[in-house]
């Protein structure tokens, strides 16, 4: 009787019964940076599942005697990871992600796949294995601010999280093994500058976060070594701050129709790399050299900032900046001015040999398309680059170069200007079947 009391009483408290054990707090040991961390930034990690349709090339039959061969389309779902580097819905990602595929969808820490978001190809380079995802939203969304990586250290901690094997938001953690590795896939892809890490990364984790020990972010987790075990690979994230405003550039352009006439940089301080004569940035008054200390009174510590601003605005609208020059600041009215169109229908001709016509909601429907995307194919020159390369009437051009999304001619004569005669582009297009819709892809030659 005696041992039992004595076992209620380390079990009961005031207000509380021997059935009801004491609440403990949690030892402040168990709240580890790690933990920190990972409550700090995994709200701003997004599980992506990409939609493709794989054609697979199979023989008649196992004792045929004829060289017959079938396409046999498939659609497949591939699992990835991306994260959100904006509140407005913008995600990185890598390319090999979302390269081939026609349906995106992503899905948050809190959410369950049957509350998947839509999600579209902001802009893809696949020579770095970087992409750019847009999901609309109605309120800001948690997302990462970029860190650096001009300074990690061999054996510091680092911290991935995605979506490994589809089980989602999954934490890994090891450290960095080496710096500056080198990974060939064929002769003509090679990624350099990697980080090593021997944090658990496997198929589903592209894509991802990688983060230091105080959740900044510090790499893209990108491949890892199959014949191997706990040897991955991340993209540092300086790589991703100098490819950016590239790739942004494309959504104000190209997809918003907003000049602006310059371009910006952020190794140690924002600076204005690239003027346009007599472009807006132009005839503000600025001046490559410039650094960018506020855009719309609001201080600017990376290039995102300022694209953030821009992000918000439309062709018309003025953005007020104070630029330091010479160690002195300069109030800066820029003033946004609608995207001059080149001339798109006659550039694809004369380029590529491909006479283009916008889809509307109503033509995609005929397609069989689930929404309007790229331009329908209405002629091809016979003999010229398209026709070589096996494209036909009634096809979708779905890509050019690095960029998607793209849905009239304006986009298209904005991402042909700058191709000469000779040079090569990456042209994709999309075949509409009676069950499947067809992916091709392939370099031409623009003549």
């Amino acid at each position: 009787m005696v041992l039992a009391s004595v076992a209620a009483s380390c079990w009961a408290a005031e207000g509380t019964t021997a059935a009801d054990p004491v609440r403990v707090p949690r030892s402040s040991r168990r709240r580890t940076p790690v933990v920190e961390a990972v409550e700090k930034t995994r709200g701003a990690v997004v599980n992506i599942s990409a939609t493709s349709v794989v054609v697979s090339r199979l023989p008649f039959g196992f004792d045929s005697l004829f060289d017959d061969i079938f396409e046999v389309p498939r659609k497949a779902t591939s699992a990835g990871s991306g994260f959100l580097i904006h509140p407005s819905g913008y995600i990185v990602t890598n390319a090999h992600v979302v390269a081939r595929s026609t349906d995106n969808k992503v899905t948050f820490a809190d959410e369950h796949d049957r509350h998947a978001r839509p999600a579209r190809v902001v802009t893809i380079d696949p020579e770095h294995d970087l992409a750019v995802l847009k999901i609309d939203t109605d309120k800001p969304l948690p997302y990462l601010r970029l860190s650096r990586s001009d300074d990690l250290m061999i054996g510091e901690t680092v911290i991935a999280i995605g979506n490994p094997l589809g089980y989602h938001h999954t934490v890994t953690t090891g450290v960095i093994g080496a710096l500056n590795r080198t990974l060939e896939f064929g002769r003509n892809v090679k990624y350099e500058g990697l980080i090593q890490t021997d944090a658990a990364i496997n198929p589903g984790n592209s894509g991802g976060p990688l983060l230091n020990i105080d959740g900044e972010l510090i790499g893209i987790t990108t491949a890892i070594r199959g014949d191997a075990q706990n040897i991955g690979f991340a993209i540092p994230v300086d790589h991703l701050r100098r490819l950016l405003p590239e790739m942004m550039s494309v959504e104000i352009e190209s997809h918003r129709q907003i000049w602006v006439g310059m371009s910006v940089s952020d190794k140690d301080v924002v600076r204005v790399t690239t003027i346009t004569e007599n472009g807006p940035a132009d005839r503000a008054g600025l001046r490559a050299g410039d650094v960018l200390l506020r855009v719309e009174n609001r201080a600017v510590t990376q290039a995102m900032d300022f694209y953030a601003v821009l992000l918000e605005k439309k062709a018309g609208d003025a953005v007020s900046l104070v630029v330091g020059r010479g160690g002195q600041p300069r109030n800066v009215s820029l003033r946004l001015l609608p995207m001059p169109a080149p001339p798109g229908a006659k550039l694809a001709w004369d380029r590529l040999g491909l006479r283009l016509e916008e889809i509307d909601v109503q033509q995609a429907r005929r397609l069989g398309l689930p929404r309007p995307i790229g331009l329908l194919i209405t002629q091809v020159d016979p003999g010229g680059p398209a026709d070589r390369a096996g494209i036909r009437g009634g096809d979708v051009l779905y890509q050019l170069g690095r960029y998607y999304g793209f849905s009239d001619l304006d986009h298209v004569g904005r991402l042909l200007k700058s191709v000469e005669p000779g040079n090569e582009i990456y042209v994709s297009w999309l075949r509409v079947g009676q069950e499947y819709i067809y992916q091709y892809g392939q370099q031409l030659r623009a003549r």
